[in-house]
């Protein structure tokens, strides 16, 4: 657990101190049965009054300062656990937010809930059991074992063989129950996983009446979450008993040759006594120490998981050259013999030897069927993937010399499936421009066609947005979310399919602001889209089809020379070309 070694050197101080009170602790809980063994032997054995009141009010003192000691490492416990959650829950999220979109596809939204939630909170759990039990148990056992020797070597011969039995159970209970917990893990990931799928397609699922299927689909991950769960139990409560068998056993070993060496005159009730009582400290340390392994387990299942997160790819690194543009000359882009194929998949290449330019100022349209790997040249253009091989250039510079968060400042993106936040409506079109007045933030709604509907909200552009931005339409999203776009002032922005909600004439309004905006701005535009209608206005044309570009011109050029843009041309508009 390694991984943990800079959070405990954060709180080294606290951790000690814990550490110190729990030592303390274990040091006065270990001289009770001694000291009770001094007031039977020395004082009731001899009717000592004096000699019972003098051991009794030790004990007491020795009882009140264990309590004080307990009530500091409690404290410190909880500060330091709760401290240690934070921190690990923060460095999470932090890497989470820096995911290689490869470290994003590999690890399901389900699954990093319930990592950061569950599996961390398993992690609080251990740190604040490490300062409180987990420690002062092995010591109290130890100790315990200890004393009972000194007390009586004859008797120490059961105490060995107890020990021995009972660290058996522990180290096969262990063995048995690591693969269980990892298991159960992954079956609260499944049910997380259902929950959020539905919870996401909730309108589909009504749309569809597939409310039955649903309910199976959960019934089945929430009764193998069940499973498993019962199935990682069952070894600590097969094996718990056991090992309170084992300790009783030995008591009982031990009151039956204690009484046999009491008539011999070789050991003293006392002794006896407080031997008995060692043996019940053993008992309940060895029991706290199988619900350490317990912890134990599970939390090594548990930085399993947080570890693969931890050690996920990240992102390209954000610094590097930083990119420079002139303002008057605008950004131009260009593909060169691009191969890319999506780590993990089928091994198919999304693109193919793919080449083309589009000079500062234009106007690029990419058109061609579904899956011919349109909205791939975006995750491309942004760096969310590196190319196989060939390059990509922005104004004659590798993208990948340049720093990935120059890189994303230069290039806005209205993505296929709009994506909004909780919060109001100026603030998810500042996405964009954090820095942007309200005054350019209707600008830009201006433009997407959007001030429109927000103008008719109770709270215009301050009314309030819920989770996804349910309360509003396809259109709607999709108008923000171009907005959000437009006002970051990028110089080059990417329209990737994000109108198909749109109406034609919503469309167009949109297509010719934008057009006005980028040539007064010299902004680079691609316009990624299956409509012919939306390609036609751009002053060159990418045809793409299983990720080969299949034509490359103007509508007129395109239509003489190409196949597929004539099909899809045909399939769309037909009559006269």
């Amino acid at each position: 657990m390694n991984i943990y070694g800079k959070y405990f050197a954060r709180y080294r101080f606290l951790f000690i101190m814990a550490v110190l009170c729990v030592l303390l602790e274990a040091a006065c809980d270990l001289l009770q049965p001694t000291v009770m063994a001094r007031i039977i032997d020395d004082g009731i054995k001899y009717g000592s009054v004096g000699t019972v009141i003098r051991y009794g009010l030790l004990m007491l003192s020795v009882t009140a300062l264990g309590a004080c000691f307990a009530a500091v490492r409690n404290i410190l416990a909880s500060r330091v656990s709760q401290s240690v959650g934070a921190d690990l829950r923060g460095d999470v999220f932090e890497k989470i937010l820096r995911f290689s979109e490869a470290g994003a596809d590999k690890i399901e939204s389900g699954s990093l809930i319930t990592r950061m939630t569950n599996d961390t909170s398993q992690v609080t759990q251990f740190v604040n059991g490490l300062m409180r039990i987990y420690v002062k148990a092995p010591i109290t056992c130890a100790g315990s074992i200890v004393l009972a020797v000194l007390l009586s070597p004859s008797l120490s011969t059961v105490l060995w063989a107890v020990v021995a039995v009972v660290a058996l159970w522990i180290v096969i209970s262990m063995k048995l129950s690591y693969v269980r917990f990892a298991r159960m893990q992954a079956a609260i990931d499944k049910v997380n996983t259902v929950v959020q799928e539905y919870l996401m397609g909730v309108r589909l699922v009504k749309a569809f009446g597939r409310f039955e299927s649903e309910e199976e689909r959960f019934e089945e991950a929430n009764g193998n979450l069940a499973d498993r769960s019962v199935s990682s139990q069952l070894v600590f409560s097969y094996f718990s008993p056991l090992m309170s068998l084992s300790v009783n056993v030995g008591i009982v070993m031990i009151l039956y040759f204690g009484s046999l060496l009491f008539q011999a005159g070789s050991i003293e009730v006392g002794r006896i006594s407080a031997f008995i009582s060692y043996m019940a400290q053993i008992l309940l340390s060895l029991i706290m120490i199988t619900n350490i392994f317990n912890t134990l387990v599970r939390t090594k299942a548990s930085t399993g998981r947080i570890r693969e997160i931890l050690d996920s790819g990240e992102d390209f690194p954000a610094d590097g050259e930083t990119f420079v543009y002139g303002e008057e000359a605008g950004v131009g882009l260009e593909f060169e013999n691009v191969t890319f194929s999506y780590p993990g998949g089928s091994g198919i290449p999304a693109v193919k030897n793919l080449s083309f330019s589009v000079n500062p100022g234009e106007t690029l349209a990419v058109i061609g069927p579904t899956g011919s790997g349109k909205s791939t040249l975006a995750w491309l253009c942004l760096r969310f993937y590196d190319v196989d091989s060939g390059s990509i250039r922005i104004n004659g510079r590798d993208i990948r010399s340049v720093g990935s968060g120059a890189l994303r400042k230069s290039i806005a993106l209205a993505p296929q499936k709009s994506m909004l936040f909780s919060g109001t409506v100026s603030q998810n079109i500042a996405w964009g421009n954090p820095e942007a007045s309200p005054e350019e933030i209707s600008k830009a709604a201006k433009a997407a066609q959007a001030d429109g509907f927000i103008n008719e909200m109770p709270q215009k552009y301050e009314s309030l947005l819920g989770q996804g931005a349910i309360n509003l339409s396809g259109g709607q999203k999709q108008r923000l979310s171009i907005a959000r776009a437009l006002v970051s002032r990028a110089p080059v922005l990417i329209l990737d399919d994000c109108t198909s909600a749109l109406d034609a004439v919503t469309e167009a309004k949109v297509r010719r602001a934008v057009s006005e905006e980028s040539a007064r701005d010299k902004r680079t535009v691609i316009l990624i889209t299956q409509r012919i209608g939306t390609a036609v206005g751009a002053d060159r044309i990418l045809v793409l089809e299983n990720g080969e570009r299949v034509g490359f011109g103007s509508h007129r050029e395109l239509m003489d020379s190409c196949r597929v843009y004539r099909e899809i041309y045909d399939s769309q508009i037909g009559g006269d070309r």
